[in-house]
């Protein structure tokens, strides 16, 4: 019979390096406090990285150099919003960065929640939640936020071929197939985009 630490270990590496977690993701493995004691033996010997109170990712690592790379914000931020329960989903601005569509190099990753505002410091980067009434129900898939935003940010009229082209390449079909399906609830214009990205990428 697998131990505790034996199948949390197995689920952190099945996730991959970049996965952001807290106790509450390995909770129909043991108990409370054996997952914490799981958890906290991994970090004691380095398979994994206390990041955050509570919250652990499974490092990156740096082909080139060979050592451990800070954590993926995006990942620390769902990890925080299943730990506390808030829908979230990435600013504007935040969006754009992810995907390549912004030449800027930010001091902060910014988060709507439905949760209260706060401000995370990671390394010299800020991960920020700012309390909003979500007006548009949160999309099911991450890769849904990102765009719909981007493409909201830029507006439509900033749209152009280039841009389409740029984001086809992103994702798999299959990936722009689900976003297709996932964003019926978008604004229509940006909808009609999505599915000639969707397109785009299948051809």
């Amino acid at each position: 019979m697998q131990s505790i630490e034996n199948k949390t270990s197995s689920r952190i590496y099945g996730n991959q390096r970049g996965w952001a977690f807290s106790k509450i993701d390995f909770l129909d493995l043991g108990s409370d406090a054996d997952i914490r004691k799981a958890l906290s033996e991994l970090a004691a010997k380095g398979t994994i990285r206390r990041v955050l109170r509570g919250i652990y990712d499974y490092p990156r690592i740096s082909k080139l150099l060979t050592t451990e790379i800070g954590p993926d914000l995006d990942q620390l931020a769902r990890a925080l919003a299943r730990k506390s329960a808030w829908r979230i989903q990435p600013s504007e601005n935040t969006a754009l960065n992810f995907l390549g569509l912004s030449t800027q190099v930010p001091a902060q990753t910014v988060y709507l929640s439905d949760g209260p505002s706060k401000t995370y410091e990671i390394g010299k980067q800020e991960l920020v939640f700012k309390k909003r009434t979500l007006k548009e129900s949160v999309f099911k898939h991450k890769e849904s936020e990102l765009v719909v935003q981007a493409l909201k940010a830029l507006g439509q009229e900033r749209v152009d071929a280039e841009i389409l082209q740029k984001l086809a390449g992103t994702w798999t079909p299959s990936i722009w197939k689900k976003i297709l399906r996932d964003t019926k609830t978008a604004p229509a214009w940006v909808s009609d985009l999505i599915r000639n990205i969707s397109m785009r990428s299948d051809s």
